[in-house]
């Protein structure tokens, strides 16, 4: 199965946070030029950023620390990190994706290796 999407918002949905789930607001950045901006300049984020297709990031220029999740080509969680500004994080060979997040919000929704997300992209 082969995700592509298009730059644009959607809900990120954690199925094993409990209860049915957790669902959280995305943006989707599917563009070179959305991918490359990314969260630069930002002061927070509200839900989560997916950057596809992507197997690594790095925190130059930006304001906050950020966790990151690697995801692979299936959407199951191969990886997760906090990133200060100004690190390079190293490239994840199985990742085909990467969502980001304010620092320590991930392991609260239930963000962790092993699990797989869904990814809803609004029809707007």
């Amino acid at each position: 199965m082969r995700l592509r999407w298009r730059d644009g918002w959607g809900t990120l949905t954690v199925p094993d946070a409990g209860d049915g789930g957790l669902s959280v607001p995305l943006e989707i950045a599917a563009s070179y030029r959305a991918r490359t901006r990314g969260l630069l300049g930002r002061d927070s984020v509200d839900g989560a950023m997916l950057l596809s297709p992507a197997n690594s990031v790095h925190t130059f220029r930006m304001r906050i620390p950020i966790d990151v999740a690697y995801l692979s080509r299936d959407l199951t969680v191969i990886a997760v990190r906090t990133m200060r500004p100004g690190r390079l994080g190293l490239p994840r060979l199985r990742a085909r994706h990467v969502l980001e997040a304010e620092a320590g919000v991930m392991a609260g929704w239930g963000v962790r290796v092993g699990v797989t997300v869904e990814i809803e992209p609004d029809d707007h």
